[in-house]
């Protein structure tokens, strides 16, 4: 993927951001944000025309990173082609998604002249505030044993997870064979699912 030429000398700078951002900094999310908004917002764009579209797939690039900064590995990839990449597949999601969409009708009138809304009369799909507790301990519990895994295991399960890539994609974006890739993930998500147990047994998750 190409790299705007000014952004070769300013990868050491943009991976040392994501180290922070791995460790919940804030600030440095803010600054990594200004510093790279406008050239991964151009990629989006190149994709997905509808600006509006380009906006919310922006957005979901960067929260997808504040997630991700953990298992970002400079070894494997640079940090402008990471992201670069994160941004590329949300676009071509979105164009999936936008596809995908079917129109319907959810306004009926309810006899009397005034219209009523289906949709407000089905049951919430909101969590209750135990099932968020809930839902809490569980992420808090992935990832923390996701920090045991290998750091090939742990970022080819975020690529395959966190950002929905294919294994093939996911062998493209890390330059691996696409056996060692699938290797990885099978191997990472078994460590992952003894982990967890393990947890679970121990009555932390």
């Amino acid at each position: 993927m190409a790299v705007p030429p000014d952004w070769n000398t300013r990868n050491e700078a943009l991976g040392a951001l994501l180290a922070r951002v791995a460790l919940g900094d804030r600030a440095a999310f803010a600054t990594l944000y200004r510093q790279t908004r406008a050239h991964l917002f151009g990629i989006i764009l190149r994709i997905n025309t509808d600006r509006g579209q380009a906006e919310d797939v922006l957005q979901e690039v960067f929260v997808n990173v504040w997630r991700s900064a953990a298992t970002f590995n400079a070894n494997l990839s640079p940090p402008w082609a990471w992201m670069a990449s994160v941004a590329r597949h949300r676009a071509i999601d979105s164009l999936r998604r936008r596809a995908a969409t079917v129109e319907t009708v959810s306004v009926r009138s309810s006899g009397d002249g005034d219209e009523v809304d289906l949709v407000d009369a089905l049951p919430s799909e909101l969590a209750g505030p135990s099932e968020v507790v809930g839902r809490a301990a569980e992420a808090a519990s992935v990832a923390d044993c996701m920090k045991g895994l290998a750091n090939v295991q742990r970022q080819s399960l975020a690529l395959a997870f966190y950002q929905g890539l294919s294994h093939a994609e996911v062998a493209e974006h890390l330059g691996q064979p696409l056996g060692t890739v699938k290797s990885w993930v099978r191997r990472g998500l078994l460590a992952l699912r003894d982990c967890l147990e393990r947890r679970r047994a121990r009555g932390l998750s």
